[in-house]
């Protein structure tokens, strides 16, 4: 068998389908397997989707588990020459899997390669690339300098912006969203470390296949991943744990640092929670709250699904416009840069990658609409605030 791909969900059973529906088309012609290891969703995510999608394995646990021990859980199973780990909030081009593939089996020295995902809006993901976070790179992230300087390979080694984003090139580590392994290279150097609940366990098994003597690299063909790292980041819970991680890793890796890099790590978090609880006092004082504004749709159809999209649309009192299209057509350009908060394609009759292909774009500063799709199986639009039917 070729390819094992694990995907691990927690009460997202909407953003799943439409993997599911993604890696389905992206499969054909590939031997492969897809496990689902449920961490104890309470959305009825396992119900609704084994009569979907009866080709999946699943495995449901009574607890979650987190990240690192339910996608072990599938490893111990997984019989492909390669493995895929996925989240459930991403959805794959149609060539995907077929372009890793054909890289790998070309690069015997790749133990693992990630891809550029894009957000909500088609814009560059910085995570798809980053560095080892030794203490001077974490240092250069965690006081801003990275962002000071993002294309210095001094200072912004964290995200790797100084590479061609359309090129393929070596990195470090590899992205958990989309984490394309050889096997034998696991199986040199085990699984993932069930020490990181959370966030890290990527970090800490990219560094460990490249201390096995593998390299990882970056393939430029393109996954959407809905909630990345950019929509948490001003979180302090996902600061808190982010940096927890981190002390797990130096103190694995980096251990003659751990004590001095762990008061770092505490003083860093607490001077960001007052940062941000001060910063969101001010905008509380100093702006009033907007009022609700409707939101705007252009929906995207040939015609065959119109009427559901056009339904969902009124029900929730949502102002849109409509382009018609022939089969697979898309409208120009210059629609993204028209007043609409989401354009929405219809997934029966659009590619994947070719609506990856239409939103992607490196201005994410500029206003555009973000990345909506219907999914017919359950007359839905998803957008990266939720399933809208």
């Amino acid at each position: 068998m070729k390819l094992s791909i694990i995907i691990v969900n927690y009460n997202v059973r909407y953003y799943l389908e439409q993997c599911l529906l993604s890696v389905e088309k992206a499969l054909t012609g590939v031997g492969g397997e897809v496990f689902v290891v449920d961490n104890n969703s309470t959305d009825d995510s396992m119900s609704y989707l084994k009569g979907k999608f009866p080709w999946v394995r699943y495995i449901e646990n009574a607890e979650n588990v987190g990240f690192s021990r339910a996608n072990n859980q599938a490893l111990c199973e997984a019989r492909g020459e390669y493995v895929l780990l996925l989240n459930p909030d991403t959805f794959i081009g149609e060539r995907t899997l077929r372009e890793c593939i054909d890289f790998m089996d070309k690069n015997p020295q790749a133990g693992m390669c990630g891809v550029g995902m894009l957000r909500a809006d088609g814009s560059f993901a910085p995570e798809s690339r980053r560095g080892v976070p030794t203490p001077f790179v974490a240092f250069c992230k965690m006081t801003g300098l990275g962002s000071l300087f993002p294309k210095s390979r001094l200072f912004g080694r964290y995200y790797m912006q100084y590479l061609n984003k359309q090129a393929i090139n070596p990195i470090e580590i590899v992205s958990g969203a989309f984490m394309f392994i050889r096997k034998a290279a696991l199986d040199k150097v085990g699984l993932l470390d069930e020490a990181f609940f959370m966030y890290g366990e990527d970090i800490d098994l990219s560094y460990r296949v490249l201390k096995a003597g593998y390299q990882n690299y970056y393939i430029p063909t393109q996954i959407l991943h809905y909630k990345g790292e950019s929509t948490k980041k001003d979180s302090l819970k996902y600061v808190n744990a982010f940096h927890k991680a981190m002390v797990i890793f130096f103190k694995k890796h980096f251990a003659h640092y751990s004590a001095i890099y762990s008061a770092f790590i505490t003083l860093t978090v607490v001077m960001k929670g007052a940062m941000s609880y001060l910063m969101q006092k001010i905008y509380a004082w100093t702006h009033k709250r907007p009022k609700k504004r409707m939101r705007s749709y252009l929906i995207v159809s040939d015609g065959r699904n119109l009427a559901e999209m056009k339904a969902i649309a009124e029900r929730h009192r949502f102002k849109y416009d409509v382009f018609h299209s022939k089969l697979g057509d898309m409208p120009s350009t210059d629609v993204l840069y028209r007043d609409y908060d989401y354009i929405v394609f219809d997934t029966s009759r659009y590619p994947f990658s070719s609506i990856l292909e239409f939103f992607r774009h490196d201005e994410p500063n500029r206003h555009r609409p973000q990345i909506a799709t219907y999914i017919p199986s359950n007359k839905t639009i998803m957008t990266m605030r939720g399933a809208i039917n």
